[in-house]
């Protein structure tokens, strides 16, 4: 089943910028298209290292040729295959090992969360409502997992039976990974973001242990009977995340890497 982009980009090949969000708390959406791993890495770090209290905040919405990423502390065991041909880059943010490839959409949160008033914790919680409804939108069934952070297939309720879920599709993959998060947070501020799969060769996925979990499935929206393009999820993913980072909780927080 496919749905209508909320958010669509004004040219494909070009990095196509929108601004989003209240008065209050603009986010300017950044459409980078296919970008190299190590380029929108240096350009993540490059903006956050440049940015000043009146800096807006940016989401950039990315999809990367073949790699392999390692978080900070992360363990390079959980690389299986060590002559995959794919690129393995050591990267800053918090979390174990992980791909990305062509058909992910990667959604990049170039955040202050000071003037947010968000703590990170709450952010991370966000990312993943934002990652549900996106999901839900395609009546895909997903949810959180204890102790394993990112966004799981689960069993559909009757209702999203009704909708148009595929029960045995979901009951094939139930447990299986879509979509990994990581952040890093650097004077108040976060980078690195979600990526969420949505037509991948997930071959590669079989050569690591996917966020440190071995035996860990990774499924993509297609293998589940989602007919969507990259930038029509691209676009909805966008939506939700502007709305659910725009709330002002309480308090702030600041740390210097999460994993998750």
């Amino acid at each position: 089943m496919s749905a209508t982009p909320l958010i669509s980009p004004l040219d494909s090949n070009s990095a196509a910028a929108t601004v989003l969000g209240s008065a209050a708390h603009p986010v300017t959406l950044r459409w980078r298209g296919l970008e190299p791993y190590a380029q929108s890495f240096d350009a993540m770090r490059a903006f956050t290292d440049a940015r000043t209290p009146e800096t807006p905040d940016e989401i950039w919405l990315v999809e990367h040729p073949q790699v392999f990423t390692l978080g900070l502390a992360g363990d390079p065991a959980h690389l299986l295959i060590a002559d995959s041909g794919i690129p393995l880059v050591k990267v800053d943010r918090g979390g174990q090992i992980t791909y990305h490839g062509p058909g992910q959409v990667v959604a990049y949160l170039l955040l202050d969360l000071r003037r947010r008033k968000l703590m990170v914790r709450e952010l991370v919680r966000r990312i993943e409502e934002a990652v549900i409804e996106t999901l839900a939108a395609y009546n895909l069934a997903t949810d959180r997992k204890a102790g394993a952070p990112g966004i799981y297939i689960s069993r559909p309720f009757e209702n999203q039976l009704a909708g148009g879920a595929d029960a045995a599709l979901h009951g094939l993959h139930e447990g299986a990974k879509i979509a990994a998060l990581g952040l890093k947070i650097r004077n108040g501020c976060s980078y690195h973001g979600v990526s969420l799969n949505v037509r991948m060769d997930l071959k590669p996925f079989l050569a690591i242990n996917p966020c440190g979990y071995a035996g860990l499935e990774t499924v993509d929206m297609a293998t589940l009977g989602v007919a969507a393009s990259w930038h029509e999820v691209a676009g909805r993913l966008a939506d939700r995340l502007t709305h659910h980072i725009d709330g002002v909780p309480a308090a702030a927080q600041t740390q210097n890497g999460l994993t998750v």
